[in-house]
């Protein structure tokens, strides 16, 4: 182990005897009964200490105190909540990009929306934080990663005619401006040809990228283009992509993320609830 890092499982025994914890409170399952409240709240904690820069991630599943960390360690605070959190700018920025949930949950709120409502807003916040997350896991990544998962992703979604032939079409020009050519039917009849670039998320993808793309695409006699991005695509990017003659689909960051959802890539179900109502049929007999 590196000097330093940790991990949760390393800090449980600790941290729920400087809470005083009884076994009844660690063996507390969160509603689902996937997972018990302590580890669930653990994890959450990490997090957003990790997204205001008072840890960091060191290799899979191992953390560290960053410097930022030891010097809030150091006023001898009793508690880190959110308000402590938004000293950080990188936390506010994420908590208003991700609409995040907050650590602690008040007893009593005042709220006239109904449970179902109120379900439906927690799933889409834990869902926006999800996808957050994924963007910068990717960022993180090398970029031969983000190719496998461009592939993946495609093949996921019924193109390539199957992991290996999209592996051998993604990446195999090189050239032109291209990234990928992957067939859109099983037989290859048709193509589409692919450019992904990764960017930060506060910096738009130019738009010379796409007119670079479309020209491109006219060197191969391609109607159809799809242009992956981390980030976003600004409004005259978006124009000229809808007035060119070429069929030509852009996916920003956001709806990335949102592929991957639904596609199951890079992430696996953890709690499934079942929501219930009456049956009025049953009572009417």
């Amino acid at each position: 182990m590196k000097e330093g890092e940790t991990t949760i499982g390393a800090l449980v025994e600790e941290i729920a005897h400087d809470l005083n914890l009884s076994k009844e409170d660690l063996a507390a399952l969160i509603p689902s009964g996937g997972q018990t409240l302590f580890m669930n709240r653990l994890h959450w904690a990490k997090s957003y200490m990790q997204r205001a820069g008072l840890l960091e991630r060191t290799r899979h599943g191992y953390f560290r105190v960053t410097a930022r960390g030891q010097q809030l360690l150091k006023e001898g605070l009793k508690r880190i909540d959110n308000g402590v959190l938004e000293r950080y700018p990188e936390f506010i920025e994420w908590r208003t990009r991700s609409a995040a949930p907050e650590i602690s949950v008040p007893t009593q709120q005042v709220d006239d929306s109904s449970p179902e409502d109120q379900i439906a807003a927690g799933y889409q916040k834990i869902t926006d934080s999800l996808a957050a997350d994924l963007i910068d896991r990717i960022h993180a990544a090398p970029p031969v990663f983000f190719e496998r998962l461009i592939v993946d992703l495609l093949v996921a979604m019924g193109y390539g005619g199957g992991r290996a032939e999209a592996g051998k079409a993604l990446g195999k020009s090189g050239d032109g401006g291209v990234d990928g050519v992957i067939n859109e039917d099983v037989l290859g009849l048709d193509v589409v040809y692919v450019q992904a670039k990764r960017y930060a998320p506060t910096v738009s993808v130019p738009v010379r990228e796409i007119r670079d793309f479309v020209g491109s695409l006219e060197g191969f006699r391609a109607t159809k283009g799809v242009f992956v991005t981390t980030s976003t695509f600004p409004s005259g990017a978006i124009e000229f992509a809808q007035k060119v003659s070429k069929r030509i689909v852009l996916i920003d960051g956001k709806e990335l993320a949102r592929l991957m959802l639904k596609y199951n890539i890079g992430v696996r179900t953890k709690d499934i609830y079942e929501v219930k109502s009456v049956d009025e049929d049953y009572f009417s007999e």
